[in-house]
């Protein structure tokens, strides 16, 4: 038996008047998706715990079988697992994103991705960091794109931080770093304005008509988790394909193997078919595989329906297609498709209501078919809710018959 999750971030979304009154899902063409909805199990699944903000390091945790209100220690230290930076038990990992704010004051957050600054300009700029910034106790280290980490040794996890990307547009003196440590972190983040302000990378993007990058912005701090992996588990060998590497750390802890695609890039330009030719050759000799599209979800933050709609309708095609009919001439298997939490595009942010999910099973007995489209809508029609959402691989994997059994009415 071969297993597959194939997950669109934040492809969930709710209902739009432009779409007459259909969500983006709804209203792209996903006859891949739809297909496994018309003759698999389609239900609702609900990753986000009551109390824990809603985000991909909690809902992808609740994916793979990890119980966030148990192993969330904050998002920085599952980018560093990701990013090859060991920590030590008194180390603290924040997410350093690159910003543009504004030059006005009050100061306002424009951009959280700085104009989706390359991964190139980007690195120029954090090694900068670590060497103007950067001390015995603080270092920067480079990612991908605008997603960068810093490490504090010795540092206090025990603050309070946001997102950037749920404060677009908003006066940024509100949702500073709060709580123990705070003043240290506020320090940073002013400090790398002033080197920012006339940076030759922000020349140069500025000049071009691009956004700078000239703040750092630093939050989801946290410690190493202990997590025990799915191959201890279940007795797996799997992998996960992905550009983000929050998702590739959490592979890491859950002991899949991390699959580099070439061209793999967070965004709408990313090589959707060399992420599925590599799930389909990894499965050859191996028993599962995560792959992981963030595209939906940065079009979601952006507010940008047709961009949301074309970026389902590429993870359809390109993704969930090409593997669906690879998988269909080969032995028995058990494939998913899912979004980890809803991002609508008129909240351009995460939520926590729970999100659609189907799964088709090649073995005779192991499906409830109940809808012919998968969407929200007919997820919530289905009546097969999972919650809380990290029993979802336990099911997935250790006892499909025995859950669809229980929900056959």
């Amino acid at each position: 038996m071969k297993y597959i999750i194939l997950l669109g971030d934040g492809m969930a979304d709710y209902p739009i008047d432009d779409l007459k009154g259909k969500t983006p899902l709804e209203y792209a063409r996903t006859p891949n998706m739809d297909w496994i909805a018309a003759n698999g199990t389609v239900g609702l699944i609900d990753t986000i715990p009551e109390g824990l903000t809603p985000g991909s390091d909690v809902a992808n945790l609740s994916v793979l079988g990890y119980d966030p209100v148990k192993y969330h220690t904050g998002r920085g230290p599952l980018e560093a697992a990701s990013m090859g930076v060991i920590l030590e038990s008194s180390d603290v990992a924040f997410r350093c994103n690159l910003v543009t704010l504004s030059s006005d004051n009050p100061t306002i957050i424009n951009d959280f991705t700085s104009g989706h600054i390359t991964s190139e300009e980007a690195r120029v700029i954090i090694e900068d960091m670590n060497r103007k910034l950067g001390s015995s106790h603080v270092r920067f280290y480079p990612g991908v794109g605008y997603r960068h980490l810093m490490v504090v040794k010795g540092g206090s996890a025990l603050l309070s931080t946001t997102p950037p990307h749920d404060i677009v547009g908003k006066e940024i003196e509100y949702y500073l770093p709060k709580g123990d440590g705070s003043n240290a972190v506020i320090d940073l983040m002013n400090r790398s304005r002033e080197i920012l302000k006339d940076h030759p990378v922000n020349r140069k993007r500025i000049s071009d008509g691009k956004n700078p990058a000239n703040s750092l912005w630093l939050w989801g701090q946290g410690r190493a988790p202990e997590m025990n992996t799915l191959s201890d588990r279940f007795g797996l060998k799997g992998g996960v394909i992905s550009a983000v590497d929050l998702l590739k750390g959490i592979g890491h802890y859950a002991g899949l193997e991390a699959l580099p695609v070439e061209g793999a890039t967070g965004y709408t330009d990313t090589n959707y078919i060399g992420k599925a030719v590599k799930a389909i050759s990894y499965l050859e000799n191996n028993d599962f595989i995560f792959l992981h599209v963030e595209a939906p979800d940065e079009m979601g933050h952006e507010g940008n329906m047709e961009g949301k709609i074309t970026a389902i309708e590429d993870f359809d095609e390109k993704v969930v297609g090409r593997v669906l009919e690879a998988m269909k001439k080969k032995g028995d298997f058990r494939i998913a498709v899912l979004s980890d939490h809803p991002t609508p595009v008129h909240v351009r942010t995460h939520v926590s209501d729970p999100s659609p999910v189907a799964v088709y099973s090649s073995v005779a007995g192991e499906n409830l078919m109940n809808c012919a489209l998968f969407g929200e809508k007919s997820a919530k029609e289905g009546h097969v809710m999972i919650s809380p959402g990290h029993f979802f691989i336990e099911y997935f994997i250790h006892d499909w018959r025995g859950f669809i059994e229980r929900n056959v009415h």
